[in-house]
């Protein structure tokens, strides 16, 4: 029973992260103890499901619908898409995170929240390196578009993506997903232009190597991120992690900013959510 209601959990000692034993009960018992700072994230907003339930070495697939099987307790909605409306789930309780935990998947998330599908209410730039590069060259980018944004009056937070780069986000107000994208390519060819030897605005093969993707794409309304705190489907239980400004800009190589699923217990009691800010209205800044 979680909080009243009856959930059957399954293959708890299954082993989803070979190359560490993590196992399938693990994965519940991070998402149980990080629960007080990942629901906010969540709250709201529409959750598409990138599954991997075999780990991240089976079969790996996003599932967007409402699945079925899903409990009646379980949130959903009516979501705008492309190819006509369609029901998403909301995760607005624990035992709704729960639920979706043992199904064994990341949780990506818009940039808006489903009462107000017309007004974007975070940016989020994804900071992606092409090798040689890596999360390195990622922070030195994102501490340009930190004080680019700042001079903007827009505030920004950093998460790691729990894979190669680096995330940045910021709450805005008043925008569309369609002006928060023109705004942020423009900032993202702006970095460009800035830090040629650095900074691709563009996805093209041939200029990724070394340098660091800005990819400002994600912020269109159909697109979605991976949510702060996530699991990812990787080799080890890598966890998209919200970072300090100054871990970031003392990063000296990539293994500094690499957190697992037992690293963030511990630091969620040093440093709170440090994405708290995102989730208060007043702090959203308007685009200029």
């Amino acid at each position: 029973m979680v909080e009243g209601r009856r959930l059957p959990l399954s293959n708890l000692e299954k082993v989803l992260y070979p190359a560490t034993g993590f196992t399938k009960g693990e994965v519940l018992h991070y998402y149980a103890t990080v629960a007080g700072v990942l629901l906010p994230h969540l709250r709201d907003r529409a959750v598409s499901f990138l599954r991997y339930p075999d780990g991240p070495d089976g079969q790996v697939f996003f599932t967007k619908n409402v699945p079925p099987g899903t409990p009646d307790w379980v949130t959903t909605a009516e979501v705008p898409r492309v190819e006509g409306p369609s029901r998403m789930v909301l995760v607005q309780d624990l035992p709704s995170l729960m639920w979706a935990a043992n199904l064994v998947t990341e949780f990506h998330t818009h940039q808006w929240l489903v009462g107000t599908p017309e007004e974007a209410d975070r940016i989020v730039f994804d900071l992606d390196p092409g090798a040689p590069a890596s999360i390195v060259q990622c922070c030195e980018v994102a501490l340009w578009l930190r004080e680019r944004l700042a001079a903007d009056g827009i505030e920004a937070y950093a998460k790691t993506s729990g894979s190669k780069g680096l995330h940045l986000l910021a709450a805005v107000r008043g925008a569309s997903s369609e002006r928060v994208s023109e705004y942020a390519k423009a900032l993202a060819v702006e970095a460009e232009k800035t830090m040629p030897r650095l900074a691709l605005h563009r996805m093209t093969r041939n200029l990724r190597p070394g340098k660091v993707f800005v990819d400002w794409s994600q912020n269109a309304a159909r697109k979605t991120t991976a949510t702060p705190y996530t699991l990812r489907a990787r080799p080890e239980p890598t966890v998209s992690a919200p970072v300090t400004w100054e871990e970031v800009e003392e990063c000296g190589s990539p293994g500094r900013l690499d957190f697992h699923a037992t690293d963030i217990a511990a630091r969620v009691q040093d440093y709170g959510d440090l994405l708290a800010p995102l989730l208060d209205p007043d702090s959203a800044g308007r685009l200029p």
